[in-house]
């Protein structure tokens, strides 16, 4: 029902100062009455305190991952930039490239540069 960055309420209000207004069938909320502006906010308020411990578990997970040793993220790929280097000058795209090496297009444009 919320986002991080407001945009329902933002919407809301937007409606509200053109006349319009938000009825949710499905959850029960009217936002004309003070009943029904209160169950925004308290949902609201929820959908927050929700999001908080989500990202406090995954924090301490990565936290807890880390301590053990674990590697986070994605596996490095080695990429030989000689090889890279010599089919530019054959005239491959960068494109075709990184498809033939199985890396990114960026992978590929970093290493010829660098």
């Amino acid at each position: 029902m919320f986002t991080a960055d407001g945009h329902l309420v933002n919407a809301l209000a937007d409606w509200e100062a053109r006349g319009v207004v938000f009825v949710s069938l499905k959850d029960n909320v009217d936002l004309s009455t003070p009943r029904g502006r209160l169950m925004f906010q308290i949902i609201g308020a929820m959908a927050e305190f929700e999001r908080s411990l989500i990202t406090e578990r995954v924090r301490a997970g990565l936290r807890n991952a880390e301590a053990k040793g674990k590697l986070l993220g994605r596996p490095r790929v080695a990429l030989d930039v000689g090889r890279v280097i010599r089919m530019r000058a054959e005239g491959a795209s960068y494109r075709s490239i990184a498809a033939k090496l199985g890396v990114s297009v960026g992978k590929v444009y970093a290493a010829t540069r660098s």
